[in-house]
């Protein structure tokens, strides 16, 4: 049986209005997808500008171009284009007087003894056996014809803030500026004609004057007396128990007067040349200040890494950043983002480049010494532009595919 004079007249009617309705929806979802198309192209997906970009960004800047921050480039293709190491500075705090270690002076504690031969001012009698005078003891002493002793200490007698101290009998004597052996033979002139031949020993209980104080990261906070007066950085240090945590993490500040001094631990300890001697009086604080850089661009990770030794070279900082994505960075725009202090006292923005896909940038690379809060940007690649441009169309007419696929 023919069955074409049946179908012709119902089915090929069907057939060509869904055909028209089917074109039409292709050519919407193509004109959606065009549009789309041209909308992204000036948008590509880009973790930051690559070399040309920078260039540009240099060149706008210093043509004054409003909103372009002016920096410097520096290319660094020879030794000479590197920049120079930095100098641990030397210290600049005024150089300390040597004193006496038994030098007194206002809030000091002093021990005070004094020893009498015959009449007491201070204490009991006794003989020369020991015997306390009175009774059968003084009548022993009387036979023997020896002279009683007797002893006084005054534990605890602090120097008040204008450097005076107070002794029964004695009154008001200036302690501040003098030595234990010249304030013995201060308070024994005080003492004459109303006591016999007096002996009188004084010593440091607590020693104000002749100490430093310690605080931050050292494991026993607090203030410690200077034996010697010859004490360094190092010695004092060690007077509190040493510093807590990475000697490269850990600065070393000396407040002496109205100056300072910051030097790095690490530094002090690879420089012995650079200890400096304690004074009395000074305030060393250990503070815990990591050095670090961070990393931008195209690197197969982006983040603030910290020092791993007390230097590190654009070489190794390049490896920890896990070197360039080989999908999307460029070996030949390595830069790195610096503030450099200018003559002038400013800040001034640098930039360095280095173009690793040179041998010999690999050399000048090991040489290069990062910085604190330095910036390693890893630039993104101009011929990954037309694959992401590639793989962008391909996701905006995966629906047109789709939809050729559902009607037919």
């Amino acid at each position: 049986m023919d069955y074409r004079g049946v179908i012709k007249p119902k089915v090929l009617p069907l057939m060509i209005r869904n055909s028209g309705a089917r074109g039409r929806l292709v050519r919407c979802a193509t004109v959606l997808a065009t549009m789309s198309l041209v909308t992204a192209c000036s948008t590509l997906p880009s973790s930051g500008p690559t070399a040309r970009g920078i260039q540009h960004g240099y060149h706008q800047g210093a043509a004054g171009t409003p909103g372009h921050l002016p920096f410097q480039v520096v290319e660094v293709t020879t030794p000479t284009a590197l920049p120079p190491v930095a100098v641990v500075p030397q210290s600049t705090l005024a150089l300390p007087m040597r004193q006496p270690t038994d030098l007194i002076g206002p809030g000091d504690v002093l021990n005070i003894t004094i020893y009498e031969v015959g009449v007491s001012l201070f204490g009991t009698t006794t003989s020369r056996l020991g015997t306390p005078a009175g009774g059968s003891a003084a009548t022993s002493a009387a036979n023997t014809g020896e002279p009683g002793s007797s002893t006084a200490r005054m534990p605890g007698v602090r120097v008040d803030d204008q450097g005076y101290i107070r002794l029964p009998f004695v009154g008001r004597v200036r302690a501040a500026g003098r030595t234990t052996a010249e304030m013995q033979s201060a308070i024994r002139d005080r003492l004459r004609g109303m006591s016999q031949d007096p002996q009188v020993m004084v010593s440091l209980d607590e020693s104000i004057t002749n100490s430093v104080v310690l605080t931050g990261e050292v494991s026993k906070p607090g203030r410690w007396v200077l034996s010697t007066n010859r004490e360094t950085l190092i010695d004092t240090i060690a007077l509190a128990g040493g510093y807590k945590g990475d000697a490269k993490d850990v600065v070393a500040r000396v407040q002496r007067g109205t100056g300072s001094y910051e030097i790095r631990l690490s530094d002090l300890l690879d420089m012995p040349q650079r200890d400096l001697t304690i004074a009395p009086g000074d305030r060393i604080t250990l503070i815990s200040r990591p050095q670090s850089f961070s990393v931008l661009g195209a690197p197969n990770k982006a983040e603030e890494l910290h020092f791993p030794s007390r230097s590190v070279t654009l070489a190794q900082a390049v490896a920890m950043a896990g070197g360039a994505n080989p999908n999307q960075g460029d070996a030949a725009a390595i830069f790195v983002f610096r503030y450099v202090p200018a003559p002038s006292g400013d800040d001034q923005p640098v930039v360095y480049h280095f173009n690793m896909m040179q041998p010999g940038a690999l050399f000048l690379a090991q040489r290069f010494t990062m910085k604190d809060k330095d910036l390693l940007y890893i630039g993104n690649a101009e011929a990954n532009q037309p694959s992401k441009l590639v793989q962008l169309i391909s996701q905006l007419f995966v629906p047109v595919a789709t939809v050729r696929a559902v009607t037919q």
